[in-house]
Order: structure tokens, then sequence, then C-alpha cells
């Protein structure tokens, strides 16, 4: 479990909020010594932000002990080395129009606001904070802007803890507590949690690769491995470095925050599902029809055709015949994936293929009753699913306009699979990682082929876990907690 340190320069800066034992001055920090292999994180609010100051050395230092700090010496260089003004003066026109729309109604000239772990009182400025502490990740920021032909800011410093009013102390200490809540979480008197796992989800997302019950299964074995587990959303990259690893259960994409947070985590050393080359390797077709090729791996005959080429029809029709399948390099959930079955169908729709993406992917179409799909964790067989099409659809998913409808499912054991669907599926994961992968695979009697693998699979309470039940979340927490002892 990581320790939480919150560093003054005097304990008394602390004394309005909820006493905690792992304040401390910068002296007794230097002097602390965590446990072995213990992760820590440090709020670094020691009073003077400036070069050599003692807020410098409280970041240097830490950051020479290994411990993930907040502020980040790169963040008080950019504040010593000027980049401030290269901030403001690349300040995204949207933002100017929000600045300017929030404020429009001010009869002031002038305007001076904090800003604690990217959250501000000012209900109309939350976007605008978000943004500066993204650029900025700094607990406190003081903000000065200033109104001549448009709102614009003057100067952004670092705040400080001991010179906030009551009023000021009140929101730093509530939004402290969401961004931090180990400060105020107490532990169960007998269970020392060793473990802090991230999980990564979105409670907007309409198709998310987990149900909730699912994830209370989850986390239910993770409580049994002595594994603590906070659910965590796009707004908490900051804090990632709080946690010993991360599980994304939220839709992948490269050009995504999801990709974003991996490529964090894994800087920050935590175990990472799905890790960034996962990601970037699962989430391009183009990129795994080539992989597939020069692996040997099963799977449809395809072909690249390209934007700009006027032989795509012709290409394409006398290499497979029609009908064949369309697919945009990183479609999920059938969306993006096209049967077509003339060449005027063909041409229509490869033109608003285009609009999507430069390259697409034609495969010659091989029609089942079923797709298999294989759970893999590190290069081992999880969980083995028969999807089937939805009804008078040649695709699981048949997305209309007000909803989608699915096919059936069959779960069953990975004895029961056939041995080459399970050598193909294993086959097509060792040249991407040794994440969880999700593998779709069609079966024509003796011949296999491999679709895609995906780095993100769902995992659903009475589908995919319905074979192995509670022993298949057992399955993942031991690998997270693997994964977990080997970064350390």
């Amino acid at each position: 479990m990581a320790k939480l340190i919150i560093v003054v320069d005097k304990l008394q800066d602390w004394a309005p909020f909820y006493q905690y034992d792992g304040v401390m001055s910068l002296p007794d920090y230097l002097k602390w010594r965590p446990k072995q292999a213990q992760r820590v994180r440090v709020i670094n609010l020691c009073r003077q932000a400036h070069y050599l100051g003692t807020g410098y050395y409280c970041s240097l230092l830490a950051e020479a002990n290994n411990h993930h700090v907040m502020p980040s010496l790169r963040a008080f260089n950019k504040f010593n080395r000027h980049e401030i003004s290269e901030l403001i003066e690349e300040l995204p026109g949207q933002l100017r129009n929000q600045l300017a729309k929030a404020l429009t109604e001010s009869t002031e000239e002038q305007l001076t606001f904090n800003i604690y772990f990217g959250e501000t009182e000012l209900k109309a400025l939350r976007k605008f904070a978000s943004y500066l502490f993204e650029a900025l990740p700094v607990p406190v920021l003081r903000v000065e802007l200033q109104k001549k032909v448009q709102w614009q800011i003057k100067s952004i410093k670092i705040g400080a803890v001991h010179k906030l009013t009551e009023t000021e102390q009140s929101f730093f200490a509530e939004v402290l507590e969401r961004y931090s809540h180990k400060i105020w979480r107490l532990e169960p008197k007998n269970l020392k949690f060793k473990y802090d796992l991230a999980v990564l989800t979105n409670p907007t997302e309409k198709f998310p690769p987990c149900t909730p019950k699912s994830l209370e299964l989850f986390a239910k074995a993770a409580k049994r491995a002595a594994m603590d587990i906070e659910h965590i959303t796009a707004k908490d990259m900051q804090r990632l470095a709080e946690f010993d690893g991360l599980f994304i259960r939220e839709t992948t994409a490269v050009n995504h925050h999801t990709f974003h947070m991996a490529v964090k985590a894994e800087r920050e050393g935590l175990a990472v599902i799905d890790d960034p080359n996962s990601i970037l390797r699962c989430g391009n077709k183009v990129y795994l029809q080539t992989l597939f090729q020069q692996h040997n791996v099963p799977s449809p005959d395809g072909l690249m055709l390209f934007k700009h080429d006027h032989d795509n029809l012709e290409k394409a029709a006398d290499a497979f015949g029609l009908p064949l399948v369309l697919k945009i390099p990183d479609g999920s959930f059938s969306r993006g994936v096209v049967k077509v079955s003339t060449l005027t169908e063909f041409k229509a729709q490869l033109a608003a293929l285009f609009e999507q993406s430069a390259i697409i992917l034609a495969q010659r179409y091989t029609f089942t009753d079923f797709d298999w799909r294989i759970g893999v964790l590190n290069g081992q067989p999880l969980f083995a699913c028969k999807y089937f099409m939805a009804r008078n659809h040649w695709q699981i998913y048949k997305h209309g306009k007000t909803k989608t409808q699915s096919g059936g499912f069959s779960t069953c054991a990975i004895a029961d699979v056939p041995k080459h669907v399970l050598a193909a599926a294993l086959a097509a994961c060792k040249p991407i990682g040794d994440s969880l992968y999700g593998v779709d695979l069609k079966q024509a009697g003796e011949q296999v082929f491999v679709i895609e693998v995906n780095d993100n699979p769902n995992i659903d309470d009475g589908v995919e876990d319905l074979y192995l039940g509670n022993k298949l979340y057992d399955m993942l927490v031991e690998d997270f907690i693997r994964r977990i002892e080997l970064t350390r």
C-alpha cells in the first residue's frame, strides 16, 4: 500500500486540517524511511516555492529518493524558466472564449482566485481551472486575471497553504479529501491492505467492458487478497502515483485519455492492464493484420485500401470477390465494420469510411453462426465463450438508430475448446504482449481464423465468468499482485 506524506515548512501550517501522521516538516521527511518496497506519494506544501527554496529542495530530494511528488521538479522549473508566459500566450481560443463568457457580467477589471488540485470555488471557471492544473500540476495555484480588450491571465504563482482564509481552508480540505482519500480513510482493524489498485471506469459509457456486478465481484476478490480498490475516472490522472496498479475498465483508444493514463501509470512504475503497447497494437486492425501475417497467425485474407488509390474497387473485388468486409482500423463493438455485396454498395461504403481513415482494411467474408472469444491473461487461457450473431444479422452487435441488439452466448470450460482454436488464440497474443486480451476467432470446420485481438475484453457477470465464477476474479487479482511485485 502506498504511503502518503505531506511536507510543510512548519507543522502549524497544517493545524487547521485533519491531524494525520503522514504530515512532516522537511527535515523530518528527509530522515524518514519507508517500509521495504513501499511506494511513497509526497504532496509538497512547503512555503518557499522559488529556486533553491525549501519547496524546490523537497521535490528535488523526493525525486532523488524515487518518491512520487507533487509538484514535480519539472513543474517547479516551468515557473523558474518563464514557461508560464508561453502557457499564457498559447491559451487555446476555446478557453479564451469560455473565460470571456464566464466573466461577461463582471464589472471588475481584475480577478484573483485559487485552484486546488484542479478545482476552484468559481463554478464558471472549472474547465479553465482543470486546463491549468493539467499544464501545471501544483497543489495550490494562485491565478490573477486582468481585463483589457478581453480577459487574460496576468500571473500564475504557486499558492501557499498557510495564507488561506478559513473559507479557503475548508474548500482546500474538501478537494484534498477527494483528491487523496487516504488521509481520511480508516483501515479496518484486522486488515492491512498491502496493495492499492485504481480501476478506471466511465460511469456514462454506453458499452462498458464490465458490468457493475462484475466490478463488485472483482473488488471482493481484491479485498480477500489484501488489495484496496478505488474507482477513478479521467479527471484523476494526476493521482495515479498514489496507486500500485491501474486496471482500465473503460473502452480504450489511442487518441484518448485511456491511453494517456496508461502511459503515465507505466512511467510512474504501476502495474497496468492494459499497458500502452497493448492498446497501441490491438487498437488498429491494419497493424494486427500485418502482425498476423508476419507471425503466421491464421487470419482472413486481407488487403489494405488507400484513400488516394483509384483501383481500390477492382483490387479488392478481384482478390476476394463479393461479399467482403470493410473495416476502419480503430472500430470497436462492431462499429466501423460493414459488409458489402455489390460494387455500388462497395463504392458508397468505401467513400464513407475514407472520411474516417486514410486506410481501410478489406477482408474476405466468412459466415459463421458464432465467434469464439478466448480470454487470455499472461499468455494463458482464462475463459472461453461463443458469441452468436444478432438475429437476422451477420455480426454479434446490430446497431440501430435507437437501440443496439446483440446475439446470445455460451460459456464453456477451456478444456472443451478445440485445441486448434486455443492454439490460434495464444499464437495471436504472443507477439502483442502478456496482458489481458480477448481473442475473436471464426471456426469453419477444421479451419480457424483470428479476426482480432482486443486489449480490453468484456468481463460481464453471468457471461465471461459463468463457468469459473469467483475464481476468474481471483485469477485476475493474483496476476495483478504478481505484476506489482515484479515492478518492486
